[in-house]
């Protein structure tokens, strides 16, 4: 049932949550751990996603996780 959906461009009202993710991403995992190498950090994006998605609180739907959301609005 995902499916893609573009924002018009030059528009932050449109894309905060893309930015908002984005941001969130190089905070907590491309900057956020010190890696010995790209391989590493390629390595823990998947570990990472999972976090975000399954385990991490997220404000911006009342401290729900994202798959939490998901499964309710099935």
């Amino acid at each position: 049932g995902a499916r893609h959906i573009r924002t018009r461009p030059y528009t932050p009202q449109t894309n905060g949550k893309a930015e908002r993710f984005i941001k969130t991403l190089q905070e907590e995992w491309a900057y956020g751990v010190p890696y010995k190498s790209s391989e590493q950090r390629n390595a823990a994006l998947q570990r990472w996603l999972h976090i975000y998605n399954c385990q991490r609180p997220h404000g911006g739907i009342n401290f729900k996780t994202p798959i939490s959301r998901l499964i309710q609005n099935q």
